[in-house]
């Protein structure tokens, strides 16, 4: 068995892309389905050893977010440098939901309320500031 993707639905898919793009994961190809009046794109993080897929599903009629909640779980990507890339997508107006206080883990939510577990690739780094010192915001 190979894993191939996850899915999620996103209300704006612009606003949904452009965050999936500061995280490092590029468009690989989009379906758009007229009779279904609904738009598939699938994302990848581009590295030859992931092939793993991310799949966002726009429904063109719907209007109000979909519910959500934290029975989904979250998706998990890992890094070279947690602390480089918080910083990146803090910078990129990313709220860190929780910071990187270990060095080792940190949680971000997609427009759509997607948790993201960002992980430090191999052993965690020094704890730092300024996530040291930082607290939680809100859920993740």
């Amino acid at each position: 068995m190979r894993f191939l993707h996850s899915m999620f639905r996103v209300l704006d898919l612009p606003t949904a892309l452009q965050f999936f793009a500061v995280l490092g994961l590029r468009e690989v190809r989009r379906r758009d389905h007229e009779a279904g009046r609904f738009t598939l794109v699938f994302l990848s993080s581009g590295a030859p050893d992931d092939p793993a897929e991310i799949e966002l599903t726009w429904n063109w009629d719907q209007l109000e977010a979909y519910s959500n909640g934290r029975n989904f779980g979250h998706i998990a990507l890992e890094t070279d440098d947690i602390y480089a890339l918080c910083s990146h997508l803090q910078h990129n107006g990313v709220t860190i939901a929780r910071p990187p206080r270990d060095g080792h883990m940190a949680f971000v939510r997609s427009p759509d309320g997607i948790s993201v577990e960002l992980l430090q690739r191999g052993p965690a780094l020094p704890p730092a500031e300024p996530w040291l010192s930082q607290a939680n915001q809100g859920t993740w």
